[in-house]
């Protein structure tokens, strides 16, 4: 959420960042929102002091005298028409509120200008595609695939986008993730075992309500929504808190199922494991000082790297556009692996700064040098996502015999050189 002072002082440089998005967001109508809120609580304000006056004037009458009944007649009168101004105050607030959740965050200086993925900057590469394997094809087209990996039961069972993993892939995703957690232990993130149900507010501080409700899986019952990413309850630990400023960055990893309900995916990105609605990623997140946080990006982006380097995938870093950049974001890049068999890039992490965009809605602040609270930046990004790690690594390492070479770093976690679909 942005800050209403901002909105107040600087609207044009609000509407410029809606522009540089291509939101459709009525500012003007928040802007007659806000003055009017202004209006009211000046006004409760006024009453209040004149309750407070004639409270004062009332201490220095004498009991029963008429001028101390007249005062407590006006009294009353005050009194209700401060509970009245009240009840409008609280209404106009709860609206100004809620108008305030549709303003984006403010773009950062370098995200570049477009509209659609097709501006988005290729920001650097790693990794020659060309050494990938010849005999490299679709990963639902290879032999065998469908034994490992049982869409079809998978959709028996629960619905499309929920596979069974077997055998060889059940493992090799258990490798990854023990992979991924160890590296990131390594660069200093600490393991997280977090909830994978959030309640509403928790969702709203990280920006999924009231913006993607569509996307998420409810417990409507219980007001729950199962976690599209871990981002949203390691965001959330800190909720409501003021941190030591001697404690920033604080960095914290997390596994979990993540569930997505995908609404309006369709066509040549929904086969096998490129989109599905239960996947396994490992989290990176971090509460950063703002003086720090887009150095701090910069290294969240080269430790989500440093696990595709490991991997041997070739990747690509995209900076992404103001169109493409998302409502919450005020930077991302996005890591693409290439796809040998599909012969495409295919997504495995986001890496955004959100400056205090989210910390605002959950109150994350630290203590400055002053003693007064301020609040903290937030930084996320996976590291990594499972799925297409795994269609990557299936496609590109596919040997003449049907086999898929496994890279050495995961052969300890996988127990062998080799998977088979045998």
């Amino acid at each position: 959420m942005l800050d209403p002072k901002l909105l107040r002082e600087s609207p044009d440089l609000v509407r410029a960042a809606i522009a540089k998005k291509h939101l459709d967001v009525d500012v003007e109508a928040l802007l007659t929102l806000d003055a009017a809120w202004r209006g009211q609580l000046q006004q409760v304000e006024s009453l209040r002091a004149a309750q407070k006056a004639a409270n004062t004037e009332m201490a220095k009458l004498p009991k029963g005298s008429p001028e101390f009944i007249a005062k407590v007649q006006e009294m009353k009168a005050v009194s209700t028409q401060v509970k009245e101004a009240d009840v409008v105050l609280g209404e106009t607030e709860a609206r100004l509120k809620q108008a305030m959740m549709t303003l984006p965050n403010l773009p950062h200086a370098s995200v570049p200008e477009g509209r659609t993925p097709e501006d988005n900057v290729v920001f650097a590469t790693w990794g020659d595609v060309a050494t990938l394997s010849p005999h490299a094809k679709p990963h639902w087209e290879i032999a065998g695939f469908e034994k490992l990996f049982d869409f079809a039961r998978g959709s028996k069972v629960t619905g499309a986008g929920f596979p069974f993993y077997i055998g060889d892939a059940a493992r090799i995703v258990r490798a990854l993730l023990h992979f991924f957690l160890d590296e990131n232990g390594k660069a200093g993130y600490v393991e997280v075992n977090p909830p994978i149900f959030v309640n509403a507010a928790s969702a709203t501080a990280t920006g999924q309500l009231p913006d993607k409700e569509g996307q998420m899986y409810e417990a409507v019952a219980d007001g729950f929504y199962a976690v599209p990413t871990a981002e949203v309850p390691l965001t959330n630990f800190f909720r409501d808190e003021i941190l030591d400023e001697a404690a920033l960055p604080v960095k914290r990893c997390a596994y979990t199922p993540c569930f997505r309900r995908e609404a309006g995916s369709y066509g040549k990105d929904v086969r096998g494991l490129n989109r599905l609605h239960q996947f396994d990623k490992v989290e990176l997140l971090k509460w950063v000082h703002p003086s720090s946080s887009y150095d701090e990006l910069d290294a969240l982006r080269g430790d989500a790297e440093n696990l595709l380097r490991k991997l041997g995938l070739p990747y690509r870093v995209l900076l992404m556009c103001g169109g493409d950049l998302g409502f919450s974001q005020s930077k991302k890049y996005d890591l693409e692996v290439w796809s040998a068999g599909q012969k495409r890039w295919l997504e495995v992490s986001s890496c955004s700064n959100f400056e205090t965009f989210q910390a605002r809605r959950a109150q994350i602040r630290f203590r400055n040098a002053d003693g007064k609270p301020e609040l903290v930046h937030t930084l996320n990004g996976s590291g990594l996502a499972v799925p297409r790690v795994l269609a990557a690594l299936l496609e590109n390492n596919l040997q003449p015999d049907g086999r898929v070479k496994i890279p050495a770093v995961l052969v300890p976690y996988f127990g062998k050189e080799y998977l088979t679909f045998a």
